[in-house]
């Protein structure tokens, strides 16, 4: 694993440990945030150690799409990136909510959250062989 892959993995990591304290902390908008953003680094990584150039997108879609296509089957699914994409174009710029459509709940949250750590734990395991 290159230096460059681990840093974008260790970010993905911190941003999920944020993500794990604004739930705790019933801060829902930053929560979803930083499980979008988790998610996003780490396919960025598994892109990275793929020796492929880094793609300049927050499209988890894109992200996942292009890894797909190079063989790199992710667990994440149509729905999956749907939901973390309406969180990054929401989010930068609220106007209530980083949804689009409701405010976030505790149980989108915390769905969010176990969504990044099963793609950290593929990803880490991809990263691996």
């Amino acid at each position: 694993m290159n230096d460059e892959a681990k840093l974008w993995l260790q970010y993905a990591r911190e941003n999920l440990q944020v993500a794990e304290i604004t739930f705790r902390a019933r801060l829902l908008n930053p929560c979803l945030q930083n499980a979008q953003q988790a998610v996003e680094k780490a396919l960025k990584a598994l892109w990275i150690s793929k020796t492929m150039p880094l793609k300049r997108t927050h499209s988890i879609r894109e992200l996942n799409h292009g890894l797909v296509l190079v063989g790199q089957e992710t667990s994440l699914t149509e729905e999956d990136c749907d939901l973390f994409d309406s969180i990054y174009v929401s989010s930068k710029y609220p106007l209530e909510s980083v949804l689009p459509s409701s405010p976030p709940d505790l149980p989108l949250c915390q769905r969010c959250i176990e969504l990044v750590r099963q793609i950290l734990a593929m990803v880490e395991n991809a990263m691996k062989s």
